[in-house]
């Protein structure tokens, strides 16, 4: 009896045992390529199948074709991290693409240095649509074995930038330097020392270059010996916050270059004695969950990382689809969070 619709029903697996005259366990063990039937059964099976059109739902899976594209980290387990994951995975769900997470280990970036072009081809070979590489450094080598490839690449808050027409992620890191070190100035403090990122990253290079035009704004004198450098890292910050604290005249605050950063400079102040903020103002970058948690919970200046990951993800996608960009390089505004590790310093109302 007709049932209204000439949609064809698609055929199932006890259509195909029917059929064939078999039972629907015996069809399945065929379909799925079980050793243990007759070769006159599976015949039998075979051809109902084909005859009905039956896909099993591991190849109806298979027929959609699955988009991957890959994101790597030189650090996977940084609160950074997480929080530039959550924001790429979020776009990928939406866009209804995979995202594969990798950490770029030592061999594999040792790897990548002696033969990008063998890399890159690896990571086309494995389905990827494109790459997002967070953090880390790159050779112009490597960006050329990219576009030899054809392979899309995004990069988020990249040590270097190999080249102008890299696509990049990232955030207003000058004007976050300078809010982060005018917030400073305005509460009293004028010896302010700065414990920075690589000098070979180009977003420490910024939040620097912010430090400094903020206090040559207020008339304020850089002091070099207040300007410091190491990995955005704990035990970076803890030995810069060492050395700026046991400094002839030490800074009455610190401006550190990422939140990781700052609570190493927390622990160098706490082992001297010293209060923070009573005695040392502080204010990190990044505002991951680590600024809450610390206490006093964090001054710092916040970076979307979330928002830069979906970002990437985004932009990723459309250079996968050919799409010409309008800029190659996107930078999300950052702004200053007043908590409770900065006040003025002892003496100032």
């Amino acid at each position: 009896m007709p049932n209204g619709s000439s949609t064809p029903r698609r055929a199932t697996l006890a259509m195909v045992a029917d059929a064939a005259g078999v039972s629907p366990p015996t069809a399945s063990k065929v379909l799925n390529g079980r050793g243990d039937v007759a070769a006159a059964t599976r015949a039998k099976v075979e051809q109902a199948a084909r005859e009905l059109g039956y896909t099993s739902p591991a190849g109806r899976r298979a027929a959609v074709a699955t988009r991957i594209v890959d994101l790597m980290f030189d650090d996977l387990v940084s609160p950074y991290s997480l929080e530039v994951l959550s924001g790429v995975t979020e776009a990928g769900t939406e866009a209804g693409v995979d995202v594969v997470v990798n950490r770029l280990h030592a061999a594999d970036a040792a790897g990548a240095q002696s033969n990008p072009d063998a890399w890159v081809k690896g990571l086309k070979a494995a389905g990827r649509e494109g790459v997002i590489i967070v953090t880390s450094e790159l050779t112009e080598e490597q960006v050329d074995a990219f576009d030899r490839a054809g392979l899309p690449l995004v990069v988020i808050d990249p040590l270097n930038l190999p080249r102008v027409d890299v696509t990049s992620v990232g955030a207003t890191n000058f004007s976050g330097g300078l809010s982060a070190t005018e917030h400073l100035l305005s509460l009293g403090h004028r010896r302010i020392g700065f414990a920075g990122g690589p000098t070979r990253a180009a977003c420490g290079q910024a939040r620097l270059h912010g430090y400094r035009a903020a206090l040559e704004k207020a008339g304020v004198t850089v002091a070099p010996e207040l300007t410091l450098h190491g990995a955005f890292s704990y035990p970076a910050g803890l030995e810069m916050g060492s050395r700026l604290l046991d400094s002839p005249e030490p800074p009455t605050a610190v401006f550190a270059a990422s939140d990781t950063t700052a609570l190493g400079v927390i622990e160098a102040a706490r082992r001297r004695g010293l209060r923070v903020p009573d005695d040392l103002s502080v204010v990190g970058f990044d505002d991951t969950i680590l600024a809450t948690l610390a206490t006093p919970a964090l001054t710092v200046v916040r970076q979307p990382l979330p928002d830069m990951g979906r970002v990437a993800l985004r932009t990723l996608l459309r250079l996968a689809a050919g799409e010409t960009l309008d800029s190659h390089h996107v930078e999300l505004a950052t702004h200053l969070v007043v908590r409770d590790s900065t006040a003025p310093p002892r003496g100032e109302p």
